[in-house]
């Protein structure tokens, strides 16, 4: 006695559910995004290079922040310190002097070129500082600091 296999039973029906290859795509786009603003990150906190041009934009930083880059916590003015940008200002004018003939022609101008500026920018908030203590409106010049209201 033969029996012949049905041939419904023989070939199994395969279901194809289209749904989790799309699911699986978006989970797998959505992953490399997370691990590429992760690497951006990493890459973000690494130091950058130690370099002359680093060094000037480090002393740079700090004098501007010195010159009123921060705001006042109250949100009414920003923050002056300066002493501590004057400090800054000396060491690049230091730099002027002792790396004399030891600079490219291109490093040399870049530094004279962000000294001056930088000794403008700083009578300017100076001159300001004091009309302000003339107002009435903020501590003296002499002092490491300051609160500056950009609207007087």
């Amino acid at each position: 006695m033969t029996t012949e296999p049905n041939q419904e039973q023989a070939t199994p029906e395969i279901l194809i559910d289209s749904d989790w290859k799309a699911e699986a795509q978006v989970e797998k786009e959505r992953l490399t995004a997370v691990e590429q603003k992760s690497e951006e990150k990493a890459e973000a906190r690494q130091m950058p290079e130690a370099n002359f041009r680093g060094l000037l934009g480090t002393l740079a930083s700090q004098a501007l922040m010195g010159l009123g880059m921060h705001k006042d916590p109250s949100g009414k003015g920003v923050m002056v310190d300066l002493e501590g940008s004057k400090f800054a200002i000396d060491l690049l004018d230091m730099l002027v002097d002792k790396t004399k003939g030891n600079l490219s022609d291109e490093e040399s101008t870049e530094l004279k070129q962000l000294s001056q500026e930088l000794q403008n920018r700083f009578v300017q908030i100076a001159q300001l500082v004091a009309a302000q203590v003339q107002e009435g409106g903020a501590p003296s010049a002499q002092t490491s600091g300051g609160i500056i209201d950009p609207t007087a």
